[in-house]
Order: C-alpha cells, then structure tokens, then sequence
C-alpha cells in the first residue's frame, strides 16, 4: 500500500495532523478564487484531491466531510455559512470533493508502486465525478428551487467547458506533488 494511512481504525497524532491540515489547506483554497458565472474556480480542487492522495480514501473523504460540517455549522469557510449552503446550486460540487477524495484515495491506496500515470488518471477521475456531482445539482438547484431556469448547455459550458482546462492542470499538481509528498512521508 503506497498511501500514508493504513486499514487501522485507531487514527494516530501523524493522521489527526494530517487530516486537520486538509481541513485547512481546503478551507484556504475555497478563497483563492477566479469568478466565473455560476461555477467560480478554486484551488480546491487541488486540495481535495490531494488529501484523497496523501492520506488516502477513508481520511482524505473525512477531511473533505469535515470541512464541510464545518461550514454548515456556521464557521465562515464557506461564501455563505449556515444549513441553509445545502439549498446553494454549488453544495453538489462539495459532495462531489468528498466522494472524489474517496475514489482517488483508493486508487492511491491500491497501489504497488507509486505512479505519476496512474495518480494523474485517479485525480482525472476525481475531478469527473466533482463536475458530475456538482453540475447535476447546481442544474436541479436552480431549476427546481431557486426558480432561476437554466439550461443543460449553460451549465456544461459554464461548469465545465470553461474551467475543465485549468482543473486538468491542477489535477497533473496533485498527482505530482501526490507522488513526492506519499514518498517523503514514507521515509
């Protein structure tokens, strides 16, 4: 197993840190920002991705989950805190960083030998399932509860079309600096 968690159930000091600095480092991306109409472009994807990575499925996941309980709670990590997010057309996007982290943390999990190929085409996988998640519920969210009607071709060009390029690249960071950090942690 290549990723820096193992299938233990007890979380060590070196794990807690870990995961704490996740929390951290994705709350900090979430404001370093690109307004873009609909879909503003973050460095989170960066960060999520990364911990999915670096401290693999079950931890990455939980650093994404506790980001986000932190928001709903009302610590302003979000653009607006409070229960109330769930209801806004880019809370999809936010399930999609956990369960993305999840998926990316077990191919990094699965791994013999640390590959830079294969942690590319894990984060690539990632960020699918981001726009996927993100982009059907910010569809039915504003289709169905804000009552701002718009269209399927909007919202790829929107949410996807337009910052997939950027995100791609991002994705190449993570699975780069992924590699590097997994081998120095296992020093």
């Amino acid at each position: 197993m290549s990723s820096t968690v193992s299938k233990q159930t007890r979380i060590t000091t070196r794990q807690l840190t870990m995961t704490a600095l996740f929390v951290a480092l994705i709350a900090v991306g979430a404001f370093i920002r690109v307004p873009l109409p609909n879909c503003p472009f973050t460095l989170q994807i960066l960060f999520t991705t990364l911990a999915g990575i670096v401290l693999g499925s079950r931890l990455g996941a939980a650093s994404v989950g506790i980001y986000i309980v932190l928001g709903l709670v009302g610590v302003p990590i979000f653009t607006s805190g409070g229960p109330s997010y769930i209801l806004q057309p880019t809370f999809g996007y936010l399930i999609g960083f956990m369960v993305g982290a999840y998926v990316v943390g077990r191919i990094a999990e699965t791994m013999d030998t640390l590959s830079f190929k294969r942690l590319l085409a894990g984060s690539i996988l990632n960020l699918l399932i981001v726009y996927g998640l993100g982009m059907v519920y910010l569809y039915f969210i504003m289709n169905l509860y804000l009552g701002k009607p718009i269209g399927v071709e909007a919202v790829i060009i929107t949410c996807f079309l337009i910052p997939v390029g950027p995100d791609i690249f991002l994705c190449a960071v993570a699975a780069s600096l992924g590699k590097r950090i997994i081998k120095e942690l296992q020093h």
